[in-house]
């Protein structure tokens, strides 16, 4: 067979398409395969312990040093800070700590990576929180920590009273006025703050009623308004009597932890992270942690915590993956509750003799995790929130009389469909 010269003009043309594959080559290489030091970016409570376990892992990988690079504490500030960045393409963050609720928008917004499930131990971690990670079919990001709603309660008056820890709302509405006009302090309070804690509180309540506000996927408004009225008379009813104290409705976490270690509430409802600071506070000794309370029963709470993502801009991708590989290992998952009192995402901690001795709370813990329902799946999150967020507010400022508890739920709705319908 006789080879024909290639023409001069088609040589040229390959020559430049050969190159031109090349460099995409290795700008793939680059962007999927990137290797060095990187950032973790995170938020505030969630850095305070961290720094030991970036130690460890700088320790034996010098050539890819982690640093840590630590956002507010607020959720809404978090994200803010996060989008900005993303939208601008930049790639000065490269593994991000994202709220649960956040899977859904920055995976539709291609801002992270999807990620292979068989380089992570899905299987021995707990349900609940591995579907916080997924996203129409795909992982999106790895657990890190978990976390739920839990009641905090003041064992030590209660025993002098002769009471157990309330499983009810009117259980808990009657203890609370009670030791609030007996003993002085504030009867319960949560987040009330208009922010992204007063939804958590919102949804808890109207889920403990045993209603919903969105379908699973975020798709459609599925509340009922009897429902989510009751959910949020319990609310209003506890400002209106006096056994919810008014300086409550300036409470985030931090506020509320506080004025429960100081002695200052009967009941306080917390994420888990807030037990180890409260064993060495006034009130050490003093308190007892149990489920969230419901209309008639136990309630249920809201599914909550950090779950690792790679930014889609990073040029260190394989070192972040490898990384989230590292700081959700069993070994480090172990630290994260000892040295952080975060909850972890591996089932069988909770089941760990050792750790039970040391954190009592951890049977009711898993059982909240495991009944409690995510926030919705949605990519418009961050407007569903502030919806809610606002008309809660106004409904839990007085004068309680100008606020029909119906008409703001139906209201809510409303606004709501708008939203989903824009999405």
């Amino acid at each position: 067979m006789v080879r024909r010269p290639i023409p001069a003009a088609l040589a040229v043309l390959l020559g430049l398409l050969v190159t031109a594959c090349s460099a995409a080559g290795a700008q793939e290489t680059e962007r999927f395969g990137g290797t060095g030091p990187f950032t973790l970016v995170i938020g505030r409570p969630a850095t305070a312990y961290l720094q030991s376990l970036l130690d460890r892992w700088n320790q034996t990988h010098p050539g890819e040093r982690a640093t840590l690079l630590e956002l507010p504490e607020a959720a809404d500030e978090q994200r803010a800070q996060m989008v900005a960045n993303l939208q601008a393409r930049s790639d000065r963050y490269d593994v991000l700590g994202l709220d649960v609720i956040w899977t859904a928008e920055f995976a539709d917004a291609g801002w992270i990576l999807p990620l292979e499930r068989a380089m992570f131990p899905l299987d021995r971690f707990l349900p609940p929180v591995v579907d916080t990670a997924v996203y129409r079919g795909k992982l999106w990001a790895v657990p890190y920590t978990s976390n739920a709603g839990l009641l905090f309660y003041r064992k030590d008056l209660l025993a002098k009273e002769g009471l157990k820890p309330p499983r009810t709302w009117g259980e808990l509405r009657d203890q609370a006025r009670a030791l609030h006009e007996k003993y002085g302090i504030g009867g319960y309070a949560g987040q009330f703050l208009a922010y992204e804690g007063l939804t958590v509180n919102f949804a808890e309540a109207v889920q403990s009623a045993g209603g919903q506000i969105l379908s699973p996927d975020g798709t459609k408004v599925t509340m009922d308004v009897a429902k989510a009225k009751a959910g949020l008379d319990f609310l209003v009813g506890g400002f209106r009597e006096g056994w919810i104290p008014p300086e409550s409705l300036s409470f985030k976490e931090d506020e509320a932890q506080l004025a429960f270690e100081e002695g200052r509430l009967a009941f306080a409802r917390n994420w888990p992270h807030t037990y180890g600071p409260a064993t060495t506070s006034a009130v050490a000794g003093k308190f007892g942690v149990t489920r969230l309370p419901g209309a008639n029963g136990p309630g249920t709470g809201s599914l909550g915590g950090y779950n690792l993502a790679v930014s889609a801009f990073s040029k260190r991708q394989k070192s972040a993956t490898e990384f989230i590989r590292y700081f959700t290992s069993l070994e480090n998952q172990r630290r994260v509750l000892a040295d952080g009192s975060f909850p972890p995402v591996w089932a069988e901690l909770y089941d760990d003799p050792g750790l039970i001795k040391r954190f009592p709370y951890l049977p009711v813990l898993k059982q909240s995790i495991l009944s409690a329902r995510p926030r919705p799946a949605s990519a418009n999150y961050d407007q569903v929130s502030l919806a809610i967020a606002s008309a809660v507010s106004n409904a839990l400022t007085p004068p309680f009389t100008e606020h029909d508890s119906e008409d703001v739920v139906s209201s809510m709705k409303g606004q709501l469909e708008e939203i989903i319908r824009a999405q």
